[in-house]
Parts: structure tokens; C-alpha cells; sequence
């Protein structure tokens, strides 16, 4: 039972002039569709195959006999998450009770922004910063390559992948105007609602 390839929430040109056409076609058409061929081919026949992402995931984090499924099959989660976080004139701020809970949790939404903001700057290297609910606790948290929260049993409501990957095209060495960017005019609180929500 293979795992899809999934289709993008939106047209390779939708999130333009953020991101543009050109990083999609390399960072999902390249990037994230070798994830999900590299997946697939190492758990083919093998009782891992069958299983949710999610499960796979959880499984094979931990287990050095597994580095290689479990990079690939966090990196094709990750990367699904991530095109989700975003949307064609996104940004701004969220509304309702998740409003409500960032600024219980982190004092402002701008509290929020800049602690967000802080783990995507110092994650040295290739990796992501998250917005998780931790036992009921809104945090900020960020992960190395293709670790994600939920090896640490976190709920993950918003990504940001600061692998170079995802914006070099754009904006070179320049990851703090990238991240403004996100959080000002690409993130998709609407999704983030929905996951909050859910959990």
C-alpha cells in the first residue's frame, strides 16, 4: 500500500511573490517527491507498509536500524504539514479561541511571534520550528532535519522548515526575512485553527 504523493493545497504559483513557482517545482516537485519514492521503496513488503505515516513515524523514531525510513517518512509528513501551514494571501493574526489560548500561553500573539521567530533563527543547520500543544500547554518548539513533535508525543498545529531548501531561492542567506515573510503573509490560520481544534 503505497504512500501517496500528495497533491498541493494550491498552484505552484499561488503563493507568489512569497515564495515562488521556481522553489515549488524544486522544493515539492524535487524535494518532498523524493522523500515519498525513497519511503515507499524501503518499506515495500515489509509489515511498516501498511501502516499510517503517523505510526511509522512513531515506530522507527530511535531505532538506528530504521535512519533511513524514518528520515524519509518524516520528512514526506513534514513537508505535507508544511504546504498546509501556508496559503495564498495568509499572515496576519488568528482569531478566536486559538487567539485566545496563544495569548494565555505566551502573553501576546507578538510573544508568540518572536519566540517562534527565535526557534527557526537558532536551529543550527537544516530543520523546523513548531507550534505544539503539549499536555494542553501551547509551546514553541523546533527539531533537527526530519525529527518532529510527534516522537515526543506533542500535537503539531503549525510548521515553518528552515531547511535551505525551502528558501534559498528566494531570499539566499537572509532565513530572518524568510520567516518574517511566513508569519506576515503566508501562514494559513484557518489550518491551524482546525488542527487546534481537533486536539
Amino acid at each position: 500500500m503505497a504512500y501517496e504523493f500528495p497533491t498541493l493545497p494550491y498552484p505552484e504559483t499561488g503563493l507568489e511573490p512569497h515564495i515562488s513557482a521556481n522553489t515549488l517545482q524544486f522544493h515539492y516537485g524535487k524535494h518532498h517527491a523524493a522523500y515519498v519514492t525513497n519511503f515507499n521503496n524501503l518499506v515495500k513488503e515489509t509489515p511498516l507498509d501498511s501502516l499510517p505515516l503517523e505510526e511509522v513515524i512513531k515506530t522507527t523514531s530511535g531505532d538506528k536500524d530504521k535512519v533511513g525510513i524514518f528520515n524519509n517518512a518524516a520528512q514526506a509528513w513534514n513537508h505535507t504539514f508544511y504546504w498546509h501551514c501556508m496559503k495564498p494571501n495568509g499572515g496576519g493574526a488568528p482569531y478566536g479561541p486559538l487567539a485566545d489560548k496563544i495569548n494565555a500561553d505566551f502573553g501576546s500573539f507578538d510573544e508568540f511571534k518572536t519566540a517562534f521567530k527565535q526557534a527557526g533563527a537558532t536551529q543550527f543547520g537544516s530543520g523546523w520550528a513548531w507550534l505544539v500543544l503539549d499536555s494542553g500547554t501551547l509551546k514553541v518548539t523546533k527539531t533537527g532535519n526530519a525529527d518532529n513533535p510527534l516522537t515526543q508525543g506533542q500535537v503539531p498545529l503549525l510548521t515553518m522548515d528552515v531547511w535551505e531548501h525551502a528558501y534559498y531561492l528566494d531570499y539566499q542567506n537572509r532565513r530572518p526575512d524568510y520567516m518574517e515573510t511566513f508569519l506576515n503573509s503566508l501562514v494559513n490560520w484557518d489550518f491551524v485553527a482546525e488542527k487546534f481544534a481537533a486536539a
